[in-house]
């Protein structure tokens, strides 16, 4: 049958009760990828992300800084590391359900961070995106005040900064870009 025949269709969370979840289209999804059906988490991924804001659903974020899960994620998986004992705890809640219909070992296409080779978590993260000359004045004068090498590079960041029309103030990195 067709994806449209499951259109306005719904499912039983497995491990949490009572909880339901849409069954909604997405564009992303290709019938040369998987099985047609994805799992959305749309604190976790661009495409996700736009999906959920398209059906104004919410956006919560259940796996802290370092890779856990949280609190909201339930008493069974609270402080487990979601790419570790985490992954294993769900298996069990799935098997415990009766929801899961195979377990297989999966090369997940992660993300690998450039200085430890270790995969990343996509999560999102409370950001402010401010549209003022203030803020592109200040970054300006403070650019020219740092020693660059080479001293050529200047005017080129310069004039970059001079065509951002929105900034993004984050505090996602902790260790600078490479």
């Amino acid at each position: 049958f067709s994806g449209a025949d499951l259109a306005d269709g719904s499912c039983a969370h497995p491990t949490i009760p009572g909880r339901v979840s849409p069954l909604l289209p997405a564009n992303h999804v290709k019938m040369t990828k998987g099985t047609g059906l994805v799992h959305t988490a749309p604190a976790h991924g661009m495409e996700d992300y736009s999906v959920a804001s398209h059906h104004q659903l919410p956006t919560d974020c259940l796996v802290d800084e370092s890779g856990n899960f949280m609190e909201a994620a339930g008493p069974e998986l609270k402080n487990k590391n979601v790419l570790e004992e985490g992954n294993e705890a769900v298996i069990k809640m799935l098997q415990a359900a009766g929801s899961l219909l195979k377990e297989e070992k999966y090369m997940h296409s992660y993300p690998y961070d450039w200085r430890t080779k270790k995969p990343m978590i996509i999560r999102a993260s409370k950001q402010w995106f401010v549209n003022t000359a203030d803020v592109k004045a200040a970054a300006q004068d403070v650019l020219k005040k740092v020693k660059v090498i080479p001293t050529s590079a200047v005017n080129r960041m310069l004039e970059m900064l001079d065509r951002r029309t929105f900034w993004c103030i984050s505090r996602q990195r902790c260790w600078g870009v490479p």
